[in-house]
Formats: structure tokens, sequence, C-alpha cells
């Protein structure tokens, strides 16, 4: 074997590991990539291909990208099918003996996607994971940044449709599949969702080895070691727990559905119809979410956006929406105030899965507080409505006014993005962190007056006192005032123009300043990581409260808009009669710039209308008209 360096030998033993990934291996401030690694990301990413001693006659091929912006660099690689694996120090470099540890702290794939700048604000992104027995098919969905967890399984007629179907529905990022599934189901499940395919062993989608992670998520009585959506179930958390490498609590329960019980919509019809994404250009214009999506929050919009793609089939279900949204479209002062006050909510869903995770960063602390306070007023304003559906949101609003309060005393009101570097706890806090700040800021005005006291002494009118990394504290004064640096004066750098020196006075004075501010830093990110696990405990009563929000936040949506374009309230019913009087196609009516949109008629049973002969010239409306009846 070549006699490679250290640090490549590690390097090695450690991308053996992830041979399918793209491994970001962190040296310094960068992450750093190596030989096909580099080749590849250099030109996906288009980004200079250097070269780094690694031991060999070559230099071997390398490129890296700022550890502080890696996010916009794995949201192109991950975009383009790569999955990417984060290498990190996982000691401290004082406390090593050679080398610095390091290993692998994260997997990024497309379908384990947490953080906000990689995803679609409105739209969830789901993880998939299906099981085949024969000609059953067991699957389960999860998206990780919500914590929302779908199972489900289809064991007779077309059950390869019919998992399509529920695949379209949620439309992965990425489906995990066991390693011997059929080409076939492979190849479908590609071509019909576009999702990143990951084989893995069999293993990891056996029940008795991963119960662990079933157990406490599943509804009692629901949990058979013969259903194969619960063999899905396990496959998707093991594969998330091993790429993710942190804790799965914000995955409390795993919702078992039975597909029949929703309107079944396939794959062509959800196309055709246009119902959240257009066959132009796949965006949200000219579809039914375009127009009766005006909800004032991101969960409340992937809420909204579920909901058109997952159509409720139990009547009392679906009176009970209804109710909901007609005594709120019948509310306008009540609907305007909710609507004003959850314009206030920043994203509670993906917000709390990662405080559960261990994600946040201060910033996140005062959104989530600055949510939390909106709950008095929001179940205030509820109290006047009556209907069964809003009632049972007001309820599951719950009082969360002692972590407002927690983040209220400790966060400052602007903290920094970073939480490893200090300014982020608030004065009064902490006693130990108030008087660190103090001496600190002492230290601060003491350069000021040895800074002024140094250039009266010596006469240097442009005598600086500068700080770097690499020579602490240091006096700079340039080249046409060098006749006056005094004896004491300590030479520590030359420059073009200038030169750098220290006193046993500035040294001494470095030493105690920079001693309180690590102080100082390393005490306010352990305080904020006290506060976070803190925090992390009341999950159960966010996610709650957040779910109950993203139903309001729906309701009005679909209130707003029924107010805006004249909808009425639909009478449903158990007989097969379809009865619709001037009827309005309601994307094509908001699409037409000048002419009013005609509306029509249209009826039907299972009796003497069964059928209905639809003629006339091209363009006179004949797809419009039963596009129009298929969304209303």
């Amino acid at each position: 074997m070549p006699e490679y360096t250290p640090m490549m030998v590690q390097y090695f033993k450690i991308k053996e590991k992830y041979e399918d990934c793209i491994l970001f291996y962190r040296l310094g401030d960068f992450y750093e990539m190596f030989f096909d690694d580099a080749l590849e990301a250099s030109k996906v990413l288009g980004i200079t291909l250097t070269g780094r001693n690694c031991g060999l006659d070559e230099r071997a091929p390398m490129c890296g990208v700022p550890f502080h912006s890696a996010d916009s660099y794995i949201a192109k690689l991950i975009a383009k099918g790569y999955k990417v694996a984060i290498c990190e120090q996982v000691e401290n470099p004082a406390d090593a003996k050679g080398l610095v540890r390091r290993d692998v702290i994260r997997v990024i794939t497309p379908g384990t996607i947490t953080e906000e700048s990689m995803l679609n604000e409105n739209r969830n992104n789901y993880l998939m994971s299906v099981v085949s027995e024969g000609v059953c098919f067991g699957f389960a969905a999860c998206d990780i940044s919500t914590g929302d967890f779908h199972a489900a399984q289809v064991t007779w007629g077309d059950t390869l449709s019919k998992l399509v179907d529920e695949a379209v529905k949620f439309n992965p990022a990425e489906i995990v599949l066991p390693g011997d599934t059929s080409e076939n189901i492979i190849n479908v499940l590609r071509e019909s969702t576009g999702a990143y395919i990951s084989k893995q062993e069999s293993g990891y989608f056996d029940i008795e080895n991963n119960r662990d992670f079933l157990e406490g998520r599943l509804s009692e009585g629901s949990y058979r070691d013969y259903d194969i959506w619960t063999k899905a179930s396990a496959g998707l958390l093991k594969y998330v727990s091993d790429t993710r490498k942190s804790s799965l609590e914000h995955i409390r329960s795993i919702e078992n559905y039975i597909p029949e019980k929703f309107l079944v919509l396939d794959a062509t019809a959800r196309r055709n119809l246009e119902l959240t994404e257009n066959i132009i250009d796949g965006k949200k214009k000219g579809t039914l979410l375009g127009v009766v999506d005006r909800t004032v929050t991101s969960m409340g919009a992937r809420t909204l956006r579920s909901w058109l793609l997952q159509p409720l089939m139990d009547v009392n279900d679906i009176g009970m929406r209804l109710d909901a949204v007609g005594e709120l479209k019948d509310s306008f002062m009540v609907r305007m105030e909710i609507m004003e006050l959850l314009g206030n909510v920043y994203d509670m869903e993906r917000l709390t899965s990662k405080l559960i995770m261990g994600n946040v960063n201060g910033r996140d602390l005062i959104a989530l507080k600055t949510s939390i306070d909106q709950l008095p007023h929001v179940r205030k304003t509820l109290e006047s409505l009556k209907s069964d559906a809003l009632k049972v949101v007001r309820n599951e609003l719950e009082n969360l006014s002692h972590i407002s309060d927690l983040v209220e005393k400790a966060i400052v009101e602007h903290p920094p993005l970073a939480i490893t570097e200090g300014g982020i706890i608030k004065d009064g806090y902490s006693s130990e962190v108030d008087v660190l700040r103090k001496s600190t800021g002492g230290g601060k005005d003491w350069l000021l007056d040895f800074e002024a006291k140094e250039r009266e002494l010596t006469g240097i009118k442009n005598l600086k006192v500068g700080y770097n990394k690499v020579f602490g504290y240091y006096i700079d004064i340039t080249r046409s005032y060098y006749d006056l640096v005094p004896d004491h004066y300590i030479r520590k750098q030359t420059l073009a123009n200038n030169e750098r020196f220290i006193t046993e006075e500035l040294k001494e004075m470095e030493t105690s300043i920079l001693g309180a501010e690590e102080k100082l830093v390393r005490l306010e990110y352990n305080l904020f990581v006290e506060l976070r696990n803190e925090l992390a405990g009341y999950g159960s009563s966010l996610q709650k409260t957040a779910k109950a929000l993203c139903r309001l936040d729906a309701y009005c949506s679909l209130a707003e808009t029924a107010d805006r374009e004249n909808y009425c309230r639909p009478e449903i019913s158990m007989e097969p009669i379809l009865d619709i009087r001037e009827g309005r196609h309601p994307v094509v009516e908001k699409m037409q710039s000048c002419d009013t949109f005609i509306p029509n008629d249209t009826f039907s049973d299972n009796k003497e209308n069964m059928v209905s002969v639809i003629t006339g010239p091209n363009m006179a409306g004949k797809s419009t008209f039963m596009r129009q009846t298929a969304l209303i």
C-alpha cells in the first residue's frame, strides 16, 4: 500500500465506510474533498480543482468549500442525485494526541434534509420506504423536518398501481427499498415519482431487529408482526437513524391509514386536473391549490396541500370541515383577526422538530417565542366560534407561556446565528456570565486606555492596538514612525509598510482578556444547550399546538377563498347524485383576463342520467366543463 500521510490514512478509513457518498472532510474552515469525490464535486459545483500532498509522488486531486456556506453546495449535490457525508472533528484539538480524531456526524440524502435553506417551506419533503411480499406492498412516508409519519399497505386488486398512486400523492424525494426488490418495481417507482432510490440490506426491514424504533410510536392494538407496513416503517426509521445520527424523538407516532378511506386519485387524474402543479412548468400558478391557498403560514400551506391530495370520504369528517369553513366565512372580522395573528407565527412544526433534534439556534428560539406569544390571543378570538372542528383547535392550543418566559429571560433579542461564539445569553440570566462579561468589557476599556497612553508616551499619533488569531494583541506602527519606537517594544511581525510589536504589559493583559472571553463563550454555549434540552422536553405540547394552528390556517384559507370568490357550501349526500347549479371552473375563471366565465349545470345519477354526451367545436369548452365537474 502507498505510504500515505497520517491524515490521508484517516481519510481513507472513513471514506471506506461511506463509499456511496461525497465525503465532506473538515479541515480548518473548509470541507475538503479528495480523489474521485473532488473530480465529481468540482464539475457539479463549478469550483476549482487543486491538489494536496498526500505522501505520493503526485498530488491528490482536491477541492473544498467554506464550512459556513456549505449548505448551498450540499443542496446542489443533493439535487444532482448525490449523497453527502459530513465528517467533523470529534475531539478537542487541545486534548488530541497526534492527529485529531474525525468521524461522520451525519449523512445528507434527498429524503433526510432538514435544513430550511434546502427545503420548500410550503410543501413536505417525504422519505418513503417500500416492502413487497408477493403482490402485496407495505409502505411508509415520513417528513423528517416535521415528524409527520404515515404508513399503509395494499393487498388486493392492482396493487402495484395502487402503490404508485400513493407514492405520487406523497411525492417522495427518496425511496428506501430492500436490495432484493425487483427491478420492475424499482423502475416503476423511479419513473412515476422521480425519487432518489436507496437500496438497503434486508435486515433494515426486520421488525425484530428494529423493534425499539417501533415501540411507543404505534397506537395500541395496531402492532402486528405480519403487517407489511410495520416492516416498511421499521426500515424507514432505521435508515433515518443511520443517516441522521441524532434523536428521533420528534417522530412521536406512526399514523397507520387505509388508502381506500380517502378519495382515490391516481397519478393521471392528479396531473391532468392540475391540483397542485400545472402541466406546463410544474409550478403552483394555474392550479386548484393556487386558487384556494390563502394561508399565512408555511405549515398551513403544507396542510392545505395535503388536504387537496387526499380528499376525505367520511361524510361526518367532511361535515365538520365544512362547518368550520362556513363559520369562518360568515365571521369576517373574527377571520381577519385570526389571520393577522397567524401572520406572526413562524413554522412551529419545523422549529419544534429542530428543537427536539438539537439543531436550533438563538434565532430559532426567538421565532418560537414570537409564535407562542400569539396563542393566548388566538384562543380568545376562537371563543366566539361554535363549530366542533374549531372547538377542537382551541382545546389543542396549549398554554406554552412558560416556554416563552424561559426564552425571554435567557436569550438576547437579536441573537447571533452561531451558538458557539457567545453573545447569545441575556444579561441577568446568569450571574457567572454577567461577571465574565463585565471582565471582558473592562479588558476592552483597558486596551483603549493603553492605546491612548502609548500614543502620548511615544509621540506616534497613528499607533494602533490590533488583534488577530495568530499573534493575539499587537501594536501596529507605520514605517514613517520607526525612529520613535521605544526599546522595550518587541518586534513580532514585519509587513510592507508597517511593523507589529508587543510588550510584556500587553501580553499579560491579553492572557487575562482571552481567558475570560474563552470562559464566557464556553459558558454561554453550555447554558444555551441546557435551555435547549429543557425546552425539548415540551416537544409533544409544541407539536400538538403546531398541528392545531396548521388546521386553523387551512380553514381560514378556504373560508377566505369562499368569501372572495362567492363559493357556496355543498350539500353532501350518500345518494349517488351529482347536482351542480351554475358551476364554475375555479382555475379557468381566475386565469381569464377579460371575459366573464359562463357557469354550467351538471346533473348525474345512477338512473336515467348516467351518461352525458358533450358536443361542440374545438375550443368550445368541452374539456373545461369535464375538468370543472371533476374539480367541484
